[in-house]
């Protein structure tokens, strides 16, 4: 006689097996999509940190003119800026981002180009440039060419 007990536990033990290795994988993709996106979240904030400093340095000097490049992330379509109480930076995105506030700049001079006046992300890379006239106590924000 064949011991069928035997056979039952060992196909538990394989179905439970393979249920586990299922769960971890599917641990592990869920991991890896929250790195990517928290990825995407600190090129953001490590883009408005950096545009942040290069308007105080721009600010600190007597005048000047800058052409800056900045690294985003591909789901950012573009950046905009637009006069509102607690933020002067928004970003167009497929999600949801928050918006951003930067120090020192001049919206009003910025805005009579175009409002809102948008930057366009091309190949992960934002240009712009950044000024500041003899007497003027802000900076402005203009395209490259």
């Amino acid at each position: 006689m064949v011991d069928k007990k035997g056979e039952m536990q060992l196909s538990f033990g394989m179905i439970f097996s393979i249920i586990l290795i299922v769960v971890f994988i599917a641990f592990a993709f869920w991991a890896i999509g929250k790195f990517l996106n928290m990825q995407k979240n600190v090129q953001i904030e490590q883009f408005s940190a950096d545009l942040q400093s290069d308007v105080d340095k721009m600010l600190s000097s007597t005048s000047g003119s800058k052409e800056e490049n900045y690294t985003l992330p591909k789901n950012i379509e573009s950046i905009c800026f637009v006069d509102r109480e607690y933020e002067n930076l928004i970003f167009h995105s497929s999600k949801p981002v928050d918006g951003k506030k930067i120090e020192h700049i001049d919206v009003e001079k910025i805005l009579e180009q175009e409002e809102p006046f948008c930057i366009e992300n091309e190949d992960n890379k934002v240009s712009l440039i950044l000024e500041k006239n003899y007497g003027e106590s802000l900076v402005t924000i203009s395209k490259t060419e």
